[in-house]
């Protein structure tokens, strides 16, 4: 089961950093598990790239030996997996219990684990891959946050991305973006998980820079996408 071991390292680094910076807060890092579902078309062709880079003849022996899925990435191959449709997080109840105490929350850690409902009914891990953007947008919606935020290691979503013609988008409507398009790599997961958000609740997504997030909350940087595309600075 993919997702695990990322909670695990990066959660513990958020939550000691919270705690060192927040003394007397309480801070909560859960290993959370994302459900999919088992006939998600996802799984019937893995796209998602993961682990090491192996020549093809190493590619092949392993894939046959483990029952893997490689294929081609550049000049090396890797195993890839699927990367199927987040339907919930199976701990939201517990998640917003603890939020309904104060605390702060640490959770969906890549995507989280992905897992499916068995012939028992019962939660069974699979080697995928949860888009993370998605995730947690969905979790945003089913926490009702007033607003998500995507941080990233970028000021803002632009147009003509990477050339001399980029611009940055200060304030969009999720129609405005969809008419756009991003790498489906990098920015496009990004920017409709924000969109599905604003359309879904009716509230403000922002996408921008983790050192830009005081002013990103405020409406002063980054992109902010709402109903209107418009949005009041604080």
């Amino acid at each position: 089961m993919l997702g695990a071991e990322t909670q695990g390292m990066i959660g513990y680094w958020l939550l000691q950093a919270l705690q060192n910076t927040n003394p007397g807060r309480e801070v909560a890092g859960l290993i959370t598990q994302t459900l999919v579902s088992v006939a998600d078309p996802a799984f019937a062709d893995p796209t998602k790239f993961v682990g090491p880079v192996y020549s093809e003849a190493e590619a092949r022996s392993i894939a046959s030996e483990r029952g893997w899925t490689v294929k081609a990435d550049g000049r090396r191959w890797r195993r890839v997996v699927a990367s199927p449709t987040p339907l919930r997080v199976v701990e939201t109840r517990l998640i917003r219990q603890l939020l309904d105490t104060g605390a702060v929350v640490i959770c969906a850690g890549g995507g989280g684990a992905p897992v499916v409902r068995n012939r028992h009914g019962e939660l069974e891990g699979v080697d995928a891959v949860v888009d993370k953007d998605t995730t947690t947008a969905l979790l945003a919606e089913a926490l009702d946050a007033d607003i998500l935020l995507l941080l990233t290691d970028v000021t803002a979503v632009e147009t003509d991305y990477g050339t001399t013609q980029a611009r940055p988008i200060n304030q969009a409507t999720p129609a405005d973006l969809r008419a756009l398009s991003f790498p489906s790599g990098s920015m496009g997961p990004k920017v409709d998980a924000a969109c599905h958000f604003v359309e879904l609740t009716g509230h403000t997504a922002a996408i921008g820079a983790l050192s830009d997030i005081d002013a990103i909350l405020a409406g002063k940087a980054g992109t902010s996408i709402t109903p209107t595309g418009t949005r009041d600075t604080q």
